[in-house]
């Protein structure tokens, strides 16, 4: 099966650090989702969870992966990134075939 997001470099370092150092269960996968819609448009979810009914599972650079079968279609082309800044640090959600918007 097609797996529909990537996962560059520094973020699958930063998620093996976090599975390593911060007593994830063995039996967890990383779990990438999407939540709402309406004005704010969607926001994309990134955590720990136990496989449920309808999931897809994936791997990726050995780290394992859910998605749910619903959000499966919001994820497609989708890179996940980890940032690090002197403003903030954290996982980012890029879609790399959509060109930048520049507001003139």
């Amino acid at each position: 099966m097609l797996i529909p997001i990537k996962i560059t470099e520094k973020a699958q370092k930063e998620i093996k650090n976090i599975i390593a150092n911060k007593n994830i269960p063995m039996d967890y996968s990383l779990r990438v989702g999407v939540k709402g819609g309406g004005c704010g448009g969607m926001s994309y979810l990134l955590g720990f969870d136990k496989p449920k009914e309808g999931d897809q599972q994936f791997e990726i650079e050995g780290i394992p992966v859910l998605i749910e079968k619903k959000h499966y279609m919001f994820l497609m082309g989708m890179q996940v990134d980890f940032y690090e800044g002197n403003d903030a640090r954290g996982f980012t959600f890029v879609n790399p075939d959509i060109p930048k918007r520049h507001d003139v």
